[in-house]
């Protein structure tokens, strides 16, 4: 298909570097950042994370194997050469492709785990504990679909790729599985976690407000944006993938009547090259917005910067604290303030790292209103 590796190379080099170099930047600790303390942690927040995590491995992955390809050509020529006596190439090609594989898809599943999350938070069915469920699913189901897909792709030899259908097809479902998971799943559990919130806002005083419609609708613009991403970084792939099966099942791939599909294949090849590795960046700038350049090299102990509203205050304004005041209350007001409580906290959790919804957040809280 007269596909240029040196170029694909290149690209994948320059936006894995970029994208690696802004992640780390956005996740330092900034200078002048207000941190506010919550009491616990959540499992949302350790998922959000978890996906950066698995994203800058990945993109350490791809600029890793595109610098050996450019660096190195002789090196990796010997991939292709069937019955070498030098193993090193083919390790090399089937180990960088394997944990670029692994941690994207992990990342894939740690996004699933995080709609399934927020929706059992908002169903009050989730906390703490559920983050080892997570991890035991991630984890595990994608080293399992690795291995398969790697198995076998390369069964029975692990010195070349197997060629034919067979093969390719096993493979790719193992590999695109946790993909068009989020990509069909997730809509879905995000759609119905905001439906719940508002039944929850609308629960919590018999109204819904208009600090609660906004509430509800930054919750919303959050799982948008979440998916806007994925959709951006990733349908390209679906894309070429389908094209490259409608090439593999013609008689003679060189054509002249497929060449506008061949051009395609390629020029789908390397936008894969500029978005996959973007995925990283893009992602905290969905989930936590532009967080600055002003970075704070000494270190401290970092805050989590995101309050929950069942403990927090509201700094200069003259309201008193919530625990003063439930301390003060009738024994079935205090109720009725932890189940306020518990609502504000999954409410809480899902708008995490919203900086810009922090004072509407808590001055719609019914705890607030009630003074």
């Amino acid at each position: 298909m007269n596909f240029q590796p040196q170029v694909f190379c290149g690209v994948c080099i320059g936006s894995a570097s970029a994208s690696l170099l802004l992640t780390i930047l956005q996740l330092l600790p900034k200078k002048g950042q207000s941190l506010r303390k919550m009491p616990k942690a959540s499992s949302s927040s350790t998922i959000l994370l978890l996906i950066s995590v698995c994203d800058i491995l990945g993109s350490s992955g791809v600029i890793f194997r595109s610098t050996v390809w450019l660096g190195f050509p002789s090196f990796v020529a010997n991939i292709s050469v069937a019955n070498g006596t030098d193993v090193w190439p083919s390790v090399f090609c089937v180990g960088s492709a394997m944990w670029i594989q692994l941690l994207y898809s992990a990342g894939f599943w740690w996004l699933f785990c995080y709609a399934v999350d927020s929706y059992l938070v908002v169903r009050r069915s989730a906390g703490l504990s559920t983050i080892v469920l997570y991890h035991m699913m991630a984890w595990g189901l994608a080293v399992l679909l690795c291995a398969e897909g790697i198995g076998l792709l390369y069964y029975p030899s692990l010195s070349s790729c197997e060629r034919g259908l067979e093969h390719a097809i096993p493979h790719y479902i193992t590999t695109y599985a946790p993909l068009l998971l989020v990509l069909v799943v997730n809509p879905v559990l995000f759609r119905r976690t905001v439906t719940a919130v508002a039944s929850l806002l609308k629960g919590r005083q018999g109204i819904y407000t208009e600090n609660e419609r906004r509430l509800g609708t930054e919750i919303q613009m959050r799982f948008f944006k979440i998916m806007l991403v994925f959709i951006v970084c990733w349908s390209s792939n679906v894309i070429n993938e389908s094209l490259l099966f409608y090439l593999e099942m013609q008689p003679d791939i060189n054509e002249t009547p497929l060449k506008n599909i061949r051009s395609a294949a390629l020029i789908t090849w390397i936008i894969m090259g500029i978005l996959n590795p973007l995925q990283g960046f893009l992602f905290t700038l969905a989930f936590y917005g532009w967080t600055g350049c002003k970075v704070e090299l000494k270190w401290q102990k970092r805050e989590i910067p995101w309050e929950s509203v069942s403990s927090s205050t509201v700094g200069d304004n003259d309201y008193p604290s919530p625990v003063n005041y439930q301390s003060n209350v009738h024994d079935s007001k205090k109720i009725s303030s932890t189940d306020s409580q518990q609502t504000d906290e999954a409410i809480s959790m899902l708008s995490e790292g919203n900086t810009s919804g922090d004072d509407r957040v808590t001055r719609s809280s019914p705890i607030y209103q009630g003074w």
